[in-house]
């Protein structure tokens, strides 16, 4: 029986637990080539506030004047991005720079939300429309621009690489929900791995996409997009099926989660073709979201029951990034 669920980098064959703000939760979502990790935790006042990890200490990163924040992409300046309760009690996406957390706007619709941000400071996500749809956004320079959908109502953007590319997932024309891949003013349909849907969640510099998509044998699995070409990654030795490709990285190495032969969800690296197994934090369960270029990973992890006395309790974290997954699993 699993415990809490609880943040943690894993580098050099190690999982580390990476603590919390106070409160009993943590979840690491994305990491820079420096080693520095962003995600969110509870404080000690039991609201969840987006938080930077840098050299062991875990920095409370505030909110744009509501309760809660989350981050979600970090770049190798140190700038942060992700989404901040207002003061007026809408969403809003947050650039945080120099040590102030900037609203981006909404582009006149109510919410907004960065899920990613390039080393030249662009920054994607998504945000409704002034017909309650979600579209894409690219916020390049001061200006917010949405880059529209792949024919249906909504889009939302997930990674964008240092050429300005950007990635994400679209409603059709035809009610399905494809992966996309944005660059030079358009908007391109990856399609599948043969089922209905796919959705992309990150791009490296050398154009490569990684996500998850439909099969045509029901399951849906992680896939590497490349030079016009959708591989199936398949899944952790044993598995019946169920992956997802979250993040890579410029050396191609992959991360993400996968169904195991026990029915366990285990976050894995995919590198040299190779699926490898990077276990937990002694419970069942864990997932990868974020890869740097030293292989350095950021996910979360449950502990085992009863938790050590030699581990920090932080809790579960309940991630944006899954129930974006559950968005394309039922859109």
């Amino acid at each position: 029986m699993a415990g809490s669920i609880d943040a943690f980098l894993y580098s050099g064959g190690i999982m580390t637990n990476l603590g919390t703000l106070g409160g009993p939760s943590s979840n690491a979502t994305g990491i820079n080539d420096a080693g520095q990790v962003v995600g969110y935790s509870d404080t000690a006042g039991g609201h969840a506030h987006a938080f930077l990890y840098s050299g062991g200490i875990i920095t409370d990163l505030g909110t744009l004047g509501g309760p809660e924040s989350n981050a979600y992409g970090i770049n190798d300046a140190g700038q942060v991005v992700g989404y901040s309760d207002a003061a007026g009690g809408y969403t809003h996406a947050f650039l945080y720079s120099g040590g102030i957390m900037a609203d981006l706007g909404t582009f006149g619709g109510l919410s907004s939300i960065a899920t990613g941000i390039n080393d030249a400071g662009q920054v994607v996500g998504y945000l409704t429309t002034a017909g309650y749809s979600w579209n894409a956004f690219l916020y390049s320079g001061g200006i917010m621009t949405n880059l529209g959908t792949l024919g249906g109502s909504n889009s939302i953007a997930t990674g964008i690489n240092d050429a300005g590319q950007v990635v994400g997932y679209s409603v059709t024309a035809d009610g399905n929900t494809h992966a996309f891949l944005y660059s030079g003013g358009i908007m391109t349909d990856l399609g599948t791995l043969g089922g209905s849907s796919s959705a992309a969640w990150s791009i490296n510099d050398a154009g490569q996409v990684v996500g998850s998509s439909g099969t045509a044998g029901g399951n849906g699995n992680a896939f590497l997009y490349s030079g016009g070409i959708m591989t199936d990654l398949g899944t952790l030795p044993g598995s019946n099926g169920g992956s997802t490709a979250w993040s890579i990285n410029d050396a191609g190495q992959v991360v993400g989660n996968s169904n195991t032969a026990g029915g366990d969800e285990h976050a894995f690296l995919y590198s040299g073709g190779i699926m490898t197994d990077l276990g937990t934090l002694g419970g069942s369960t864990s997932y990868a979201f974020g890869i740097n270029d030293a292989g350095q990973v950021v996910g979360y992890s449950d502990l085992p029951t009863p938790e050590p006395a030699s581990l920090v309790l932080l809790g579960a974290g309940a991630a944006l990034l899954i129930l974006m997954r559950k968005r394309l699993q039922h859109p």
